[in-house]
């Protein structure tokens, strides 16, 4: 399996990066060759012409395209130590010890920094800026895949610069972000931009299905649903939960006759964005603060007492997971705006009569009624008062009082 089986859709991307993969691999070789060549013998290969390699890359792309998938399929790349690179063959088999490292998350040499926070600041910022000062252990490249670069806060982004601007020599930058727009214009105008698209629906669910192990039925299904967003996708067709909670936001739009009823299905969904936040709480919390508290030295079980001077640790964490907490409340109500959005484009569709598929199908009676009583103008205004809420959601308004004002919005039309 090479490594970029898993990237859906990207194919230009996907080329672009494995030539870039063949002048790495060629620069580490001449490198090597021209450290051990004899005295006043030439240095092994120049790679000819310009490289297509560079320190920085910035890959952006609509939610679901994959963005972070094809940065670590070009950081394995890059880690690649294939024996067949030296027969002609391309890095990135997918299966020797530097391909398979980095895919797993373990290399010595690669850095994935992900975060369940609302940004990411300048103490965890200036950490990576250290870490990318090293050299590499393994004599290849030093790589930071950076998969939120969109929530550095501005201190955060300055002191990234410093490290763009002036890279160690085998150090790559992998940025990821929604938009272009996302990251500093500082930052991305010293970086190589690669624009991922939404994927097909068909490869998705053919990664569902060979990946995943997926029945065909239910990835083209959720495949379909989520228009192309593999991540989403994914977790339809693997969580109940997930698959319960869409179908009752898809409910939304025939309760919401009345005020009471807008306020109702407002609640309803911060209620079931909670959820979310306790049920990530209840599986990953728990565990944290007992590691903590054991490499604290505390007693086994959640009685133990911790030694003097440590609670400050044991704050630190509470208090990231409050913020983590806060996160995974506003993805899932956005999750949950998102599937609304895709109601009222079907609704728009049929309005139209255009002649493309219905993401909702399934729903297609809700459709087909909201569709009759109402127009294309009031659909779309429906459509902009979700965007609206998404964006106050973006500027911290209080989501309770966001959704309740597009829920009226909504049933004003």
């Amino acid at each position: 399996m090479a490594v970029w089986d898993d990237v859906v859709g990207q194919e230009r991307v996907t080329q672009e990066l494995a030539a870039a993969a063949r002048d790495a691999d060629a620069l580490v070789s001449a490198d090597r060759a021209l450290h051990t060549a004899a005295p006043g013998e030439p240095g092994a290969g120049e790679s000819g012409g310009a490289s297509r390699m560079t320190h920085a890359w910035l890959f952006t792309g609509p939610p679901g395209s994959g963005r972070s998938t094809v940065a670590r399929a070009f950081a394995a790349a890059l880690q690649c130590v294939s024996p067949d690179r030296a027969l002609g063959g391309a890095p990135g088999c997918g299966f020797c010890d530097g391909c398979h490292t980095t895919l797993v998350g373990t290399h010595a040499d690669v850095e994935i920094v992900r975060t369940d926070l609302l940004s990411i600041g300048v103490k965890e910022t200036r950490d990576l800026v250290r870490r990318a000062s090293l050299s590499p252990a393994g004599g290849r490249w030093q790589v930071i895949v950076l998969e939120d670069a969109d929530r550095l806060t501005e201190g955060a982004g300055n002191v990234l610069l410093k490290a763009v601007e002036e890279p160690a020599p085998r150090t790559v930058w992998l940025l990821c972000a929604p938009s272009i727009e996302d990251v500093l214009p500082t930052i991305r105008s010293r970086c190589r931009h690669l624009s991922l698209r939404t994927p097909p629906v068909d490869a998705v669910a053919d990664v569902l299905v060979r990946r995943d192990g997926i029945a065909p039925e239910a990835a083209a299904a959720a495949a379909r649903v989520t228009q192309g967003h593999i991540g989403r996708a994914r977790r339809l067709a693997t969580d109940e939960r997930a698959r319960a909670r869409r179908a009752a936001v898809l409910k939304l739009p025939l309760r919401i006759d009345d005020i009471g009823g807008c306020l109702k299905a407002a609640q309803e969904l911060i209620d079931a964005a909670g959820e979310d936040a306790k049920q990530v709480a209840e599986e990953v919390d728990t565990k944290e603060t007992e590691e903590l508290r054991a490499a604290l030295g505390a007693a086994a079980g959640t009685g133990g007492r911790l030694p003097r001077g440590t609670a400050g640790a044991m704050k630190e964490l509470q208090d990231r997971q409050k913020r983590r907490a806060t996160r995974t409340q506003r993805d899932s109500l956005d999750l949950a705006l998102v599937d609304l959005t895709g109601f009222y484009r079907d609704v728009l569709t049929l309005q139209l009569g255009a002649p493309v598929p219905l993401a909702n199908d399934e729903v297609r009676d809700s459709l087909d009624r909201v569709a009759r009583a109402s127009t294309p103008v009031r659909t779309l205004r429906r459509i902009e008062a979700i965007i609206a809420c998404r964006e106050a959601l973006d500027r911290n308004v209080a989501p309770l009082l966001a959704v309740e004002a597009m829920t009226a919005a909504l049933r004003a039309g």
